[in-house]
């Protein structure tokens, strides 16, 4: 991935490590990720008033898109109840990559060439030998954070496809498929009721806000992925985009105090120069 769409898309990774920081540094991860949904949804209600309709044949899509993301959702509040930001994180984006580059392959008919084959393949066992290190993880947190990482794959390799097939609207896309996140406030309701879901705005409204914040975040992130999908090969975009692994691991380090070995730094390392390979 060459040029400015190359730095778009590390922008994009320290944006989606900044957000899942805000989700793990909050103590009800399942409230904190409904209420970035519901800033999610907000946005993406405004701007499609305002922008052209996708083609018609990138709507189903978005739709599965966007229904994807929702188990995306659950299985990253999962992930993080068991682990910390430094171990969950890298395992729940490790495995995406190579997923998505065969997903590419099977349903898009993508190729990449040897270079960044290998930078693909040493930003994912960068981010594996991240995960592997440090404390024990249970066998059921290693599960969720994976299943996590396969609804990454799917939901890349669908807008891959969905927004090529958008007849050049990249946004409206996105936002129409960010319209499926008003499914979370009613899964929740659905879960704990209304009262859970409001209370908070008069008790904790701080951590209410830094949600919200969080949400506006995430839908930057991932607008400038779903901008780079159009016309970079996906295995590409989504390898560069889980640099963020490197970013999470700093994040985790300075502001939540998770302790980085120098193993650990070995393979951010690793996770870079295979970012400098996709970039030649």
């Amino acid at each position: 991935m060459l040029s400015y769409a190359g730095g778009f898309v590390l922008l994009a990774a320290l944006l989606h490590a900044s957000w899942n920081a805000m989700l793990h540094g909050n103590r009800d991860r399942f409230l904190s990720m409904t209420w970035m949904s519901i800033a999610i949804a907000a946005i993406s209600t405004l701007v499609v008033l305002f922008v052209p309709w996708p083609a018609r044949a990138a709507w189903p899509y978005l739709g599965a898109s966007g229904l994807v993301h929702i188990v995306y959702n659950v299985t990253l509040v999962r992930s993080y109840r068991r682990n910390d930001l430094a171990q969950a994180y890298p395992v729940a984006r490790g495995s995406s990559p190579l997923l998505v580059t065969l997903g590419a392959a099977l349903f898009a008919h993508e190729a990449i060439g040897p270079l960044h084959a290998l930078g693909i393949a040493m930003i994912s066992g960068g981010i594996i030998a991240i995960a592997l290190q440090g404390q024990h993880v249970s066998r059921a947190g290693v599960l969720a954070a994976l299943t996590t990482g396969a609804t990454i794959a799917v939901y890349t390799v669908i807008d891959g496809i969905g927004v090529r097939l958008s007849g050049g609207q990249a946004l409206a896309y996105t936002a129409w498929m960010f319209m499926f996140y008003w499914l979370m406030p009613v899964l929740f309701v659905a879960v704990r009721g209304l009262t859970a879901l409001w209370e908070p705005v008069r008790e904790a409204p701080l951590s209410v806000g830094s949600s919200l914040i969080g949400g506006v975040v995430s839908i930057a992130a991932y607008g400038i992925v779903i901008w780079a999908l159009q016309s970079g090969a996906m295995g590409t975009v989504s390898a560069l985009r889980e640099t963020s692994v490197v970013f999470a691991v700093l994040i985790g380090r300075v502001f939540l105090r998770e302790t980085v070995s120098a193993k650990r730094w070995l393979a951010c390392m690793i996770v870079a120069a295979g970012a400098i390979c996709l970039g030649l």
